[in-house]
């Protein structure tokens, strides 16, 4: 296997970590997902924005005010202008099956008198983009104030601003780019993207409303494990002061759960498990795949292909031995959820757990140590193959520490935290990386300003967004659709039944569906293995994971029986 150095500047990128504090691994990078993970192409997403400029939606003017606390900014627009272009939805959710069937109130307001029926001047509600709900038209009446936070012609969605300098700073340097964003970039593109859906979507009559405020929490802390009172206090804040219908900003386990208990929906919570979002319904949505499609996924890919095999893709010393098979994931109790249901899983195909496992410290100021003792463990176990349910920091360490002793095992990826990503991959020693492969719930990549957020952004505003305009974009798509396909009558409840009638849509994201048992969009993986040597598309660097089965994607339990996995174009 061909192999080459570690990318320049990567040491002094790890001297400059020593000098952070606990990095919010997690909810930056989420947020910083602009870089990482592609939408439609530039064609696509031009199309959908002149498509919408054609079909006559109003020009939805913004009003900012602010307090020392609290700065609400409000995308507001022409209601009736839109409802009169017929930007439409699913509506089926609020009790309309067909056009013109009225759509009954079953919550808070005054009953919907208005109509819902298909649009006539198009099939999707944004045509070019592919995770576009049907267009549904609408006129009369929409019940008024339906719930908390919902008013005839408001939707509250409160946005949670943290200042924590130096985290994206961090990533910035080790990633070798300018890729951090102030408050003020988060505000100013979330503020742009609520003009753009309130012109596009249909909303029946009301128009999302952003009220943005400065949290007391820290997602340092609530990735950590703590935190909970100021997530408390940040939920309080969003439920009874500002009166949210929804949190756009929901990127932590405290701080989601406390929203939950506030009965605010809320959007974020980082890979969890199926059971935490059931607990936690209807509450809870999140672009990031949750960890039990992951570990289904991960596990069936592992038990069809690898399992009972020798280690064909490892190093020096280990290469073609009997797989023993090692698992990594943080300790948290969110994370290790699914670590035991993965574990389940294979003893239930082979009568056998995990070979080795290890729980890790989320906390920067030891990751160098804590890699170097699971690396000399590993090693002693004699372990082939590593699956990493990891941070995109922690393998910067432990590719470091398995390169300093001699340790050349595979290395599997499953899609978490982009791991799986190009500039991510970068980071790590190419040497122990060019042993590489495994899932990933991401699409290819695309060159930065390809997506449909950013021409989204660039239809309504002529600044720069955000680096993280895909993410916002993506988190606030779901919000759209589960709008327009709750109906006129606009509750959590009926917020969630639109969302399971949403009949999904296919695209560089993957396949997007939301069901009963689905939180998160994304269920299905393309498998992918690293070449360190060809040139990536994200940034034009050298390192990139490379599809197999020509980019076909599977969804947990459709991973194909092979001898081998077919990786490293072989």
């Amino acid at each position: 296997m061909a192999s080459a150095p570690p990318p320049a500047g990567a040491p002094a990128a790890r001297r400059v970590l020593k000098g952070y504090g606990p990095l919010a691994l997690f909810s930056i990078l989420f947020l910083l997902m602009a870089i990482f993970v592609p939408t439609v192409g530039q064609k696509s997403a031009d199309q959908a924005v002149s498509a919408g400029r054609r079909a006559g939606t109003s020009t939805a003017g913004s009003d900012a005010t602010s307090s020392d606390s609290t700065d609400t900014t409000v995308a507001a627009g022409d209601a009736a202008a839109t409802d009169a272009a017929g930007a439409g939805a699913a509506g089926a959710a609020a009790g309309a099956s067909g056009g013109g069937q009225q759509a009954g109130a079953q919550g808070g307001g005054g009953a919907a008198t208005g109509k819902t029926g298909g649009c006539a001047d198009r099939p999707k509600q944004v045509p070019g983009d592919p995770y576009s709900p049907p267009c549904v038209a609408f006129e009369g009446d929409n019940g008024g104030a339906t719930a908390r936070g919902v008013s005839p012609t408001d939707i509250t969605v409160s946005a949670r601003i943290l200042d924590e300098k130096g985290f994206q700073q961090t990533l910035a340097i080790l990633a070798g780019a300018q890729i951090t964003d102030s408050p003020d970039d988060i505000k100013r593109t979330i503020s742009a993207l609520a003009e753009f859906f309130n012109k596009h979507y249909q909303f029946y009559g009301r128009q999302m409303k952003i009220a943005f405020y400065n949290g007391k929490g820290s997602s340092t802390n609530e990735l950590l494990g703590g935190g909970q009172a100021e997530a408390e206090a940040d939920a309080t804040t969003a439920a009874e002061q500002i009166k949210a219908f929804a949190e756009i900003n929901g990127g932590t386990p405290p701080f989601s759960d406390s929203l939950a208990q506030h009965k605010v929906i809320a959007f974020g919570a980082p890979y969890l498990s199926r059971k935490w979002f059931l607990d936690h319904r209807p509450y809870n949505w999140s672009v990031a795949t949750d960890c039990s499609i992951i570990t289904e996924s991960v596990t069936d890919f592992s038990l069809k292909q690898m399992y009972g095999k020798n280690a064909a893709f490892a190093g020096n010393g280990l290469k073609d031995k009997p797989r023993k098979f090692a698992v990594l994931a943080p300790e948290n109790p969110w994370y290790q959820e699914c670590v035991n249901d993965g574990e389940a899983i294979q003893k239930a195909k082979t009568g056998k757990g995990f070979d080795v496992r290890i729980a890790y410290k989320l906390d920067i100021n030891s990751m160098s140590n804590q890699a170097a003792s699971i690396i000399a463990k590993l090693k002693s176990e004699n372990a082939t193959t590593v699956i990493c349910g990891c941070d995109p920091i922690m393998p910067v360490f432990l590719s470091s520490k398995a390169q300093e002793q001699g340790y050349n095992p595979e290395w599997v990826v499953t899609g978490t935290a982009l791991t799986d990503d190009d500039i991510v991959g970068q980071l790590y020693d190419q040497n122990q990386w060019s042993h590489a492969f495994g899932v990933s719930y991401l699409g290819k990549p695309l060159p930065v300003r390809a997506g449909l957020g950013y021409a989204a952004y660039k239809s309504v505003r002529q600044d720069e967004p955000a680096f993280s305009v895909e993410t916002i974009f993506a988190q606030m798509e779901m919000l759209a659709i589960g709008i327009q396909g709750a109906g006129p009558n606009l509750t959590p409840e009926s917020f969630e039944q639109g969302m399971f009638k949403y009949p999904g849509g296919s695209g560089p994201y993957g396949t997007w569906g939301f069901g009963p048992k689905n939180y998160t969009p994304t269920q299905d993986f393309r498998v992918i293995s690293w070449n360190p040597n060809q040139v990536s598309t994200e940034n034009n660097k050298k390192g990139t994971y490379v599809e197999s089965y020509g980019g076909q994607r599977f969804k947990a339990g459709q991973a194909p029986e092979e001898p081998q996995p077919k990786v490293f174009g072989q």
